[in-house]
């Protein structure tokens, strides 16, 4: 399911030829993420690491980690929808071991300003934090 997901977010941004319509997809890719919940918009629940604001809040329901979340930046919400159609929806153990391979191929970290590479970086690590931690809850 992790590749499947994945493997449909490369052939989408594949059918872009230049690098201001793959940015003009990530906008509206950001304006169709269903948002985080606004009491969930506290210190709590930002990504550290990211230059703009990101809010990314996760729950386990029946087995599965889900995710929502927000940003202050148009872009920086479609780089985290992007995240959200990759490992929602998959259980803690999957989206541990997820790989990562995806970004790369649809050529995201090489189209970023290295700030927000860096807020991209952030982005995978506390869903994966997420996902380890309801992973160490399953087996406990």
């Amino acid at each position: 399911m992790i590749i499947e997901a994945q493997q449909e977010i490369i052939e989408e941004f594949a059918l872009f030829d230049d690098w201001m319509d793959k940015y003009e997809h990530l906008i509206g890719l950001g304006k169709t993420l269903p948002l985080i919940d606004p009491q969930f918009k506290t210190d709590q629940y930002i990504i550290k690491g990211c230059q703009s604001k990101v809010w990314l809040r996760a729950e386990q329901q029946d087995g599965r980690v889900y995710f929502w979340a927000d940003s202050d930046a148009i872009i920086t919400k479609g780089i985290v929808s992007v995240l959200i159609r990759a490992f929602s929806g998959l259980s803690a153990q999957d989206i541990v071991n997820a790989p990562t391979d995806f970004i790369k191929e649809i050529g995201l970290n090489d189209h970023l300003s290295p700030t927000r590479a860096n807020g991209l970086v952030s982005m995978i690590k506390q869903m994966k934090l997420y996902a380890t931690a309801f992973a160490a809850q399953n087996n406990a």
